[in-house]
């Protein structure tokens, strides 16, 4: 990277839960830290419940808000019948960034071994917003966050970044 001013881009941070409440969404909390001291703004923050239209709605607003170039998700990607969070966003994508999940996966190979296989973490684009789904767990979203996400959402980042791509989401 070089040294460069980032480009900062204005994220929506999204917990999905049964169980979380405003007080004890860490996930939430670290994915706002790391990315605000990534130097993006946190322009919108939810906590939802594990409910497909509930989810689809929300995410809909925020992919025809042009307050939102990201939204990074964290849980409802496990195996459990209340996880739901990879069929609600499917539906929705445009373009789907396949090396994202396989990437998460390999990554937290190092930590958690073949308990990996459950996760179905995942990323896309949706009418010109980046989407990534990370599972509910601290650890989880540190790996997402700190080893794939942060260097790609990071304008200097070469030989390619995804904020150099934004202009170019809604060609046709």
């Amino acid at each position: 990277m070089d040294n460069t001013q980032i480009q900062p881009l204005k994220l929506a941070l999204l917990t999905i839960s049964d169980s979380r409440t405003a007080d004890n969404d860490t996930s939430g909390d670290l994915l706002q830290q790391r990315a605000e001291s990534a130097g993006h703004q946190i322009t919108a923050r939810s906590l939802l419940p594990d409910d497909c239209y509930v989810l689809r709605a929300q995410l809909s607003n925020w992919f025809i808000d042009d307050d939102v170039d990201v939204i990074v998700t964290t849980g409802g990607t496990g195996l459990t019948g209340r996880d739901g969070t990879p069929e609600a966003v499917a539906p929705l994508l445009d373009k789907t960034i396949d090396g994202f999940g396989e990437m998460f996966r390999m990554l937290s190979w190092d930590e958690i071994g073949t308990s990996t296989l459950q996760s179905r973490a995942l990323a896309g684009v949706a009418n010109g917003t980046y989407i990534f789904c990370l599972p509910g767990s601290n650890n989880a979203c540190a790996t997402g966050w700190d080893k794939i996400i942060e260097a790609q959402l990071d304008s200097r980042t070469k030989p390619c970044n995804l904020p150099m791509l934004i202009s170019r989401l809604k060609e046709s």
